[in-house]
């Protein structure tokens, strides 16, 4: 009987999923990560006035840095040649929301490379938010799309296609 999770093999064992005879294709993910906070924490990182310095600059470069060394964090992720990783903000009232589109030409997809980039991002934004609000919270880390690969394209809210 063939194991449900691809990363257990017949008798429950964690192991690495064998990409070897998998074809290389393009592959893009894109995730997203929403931080809640007060007004007077998007307006003061909006307008550059926390002493820790620019704070979307600085969780932009984490986000990067972190969809890089994702196999360093999940045990049994690949590491990837990653082609880009891009990280974006949207500023509400309320909430600072992170994009990341991670790309690589490779045998195994990027997801969880896109979902700890937009993780990282939004914590960084914690951190260098904290001694105004640690009462934030960081929400919605998710998948929004996929594509390449023998699964196919993914879209939130569409499934499979």
């Amino acid at each position: 009987m063939a194991p449900e999770f691809t990363h257990m093999d017949s008798q429950g064992r964690a192991r690495m999923v064998d990409v070897g005879g998998k074809a290389e294709t393009q592959r893009v993910a894109v995730a997203s990560a929403t931080l809640h906070t007060r007004e007077d924490v998007v307006t003061a990182v909006a307008e550059q006035r926390l002493a820790k310095g620019d704070v979307l600059a600085v969780a932009r470069v984490a986000g990067i840095m972190a969809a890089k060394r994702c196999a360093d964090l999940i045990p049994l992720c690949h590491p990837l040649s990653l082609d880009a990783v891009e990280i974006e903000f949207a500023l509400a009232a309320d909430s600072i929301s992170v994009r990341s589109v991670v790309k690589c030409s490779g045998k195994t997809g990027v997801e969880m490379e896109a979902l700890t980039a937009a993780s990282i991002a939004a914590l960084c934004i914690y951190d260098m938010c904290k001694s105004m609000d640690r009462a934030m919270r960081i929400s919605n880390v998710q998948l929004e799309e996929k594509s390449g690969g023998k699964s196919g394209v993914y879209r939130r809210g569409v499934g499979a296609t």
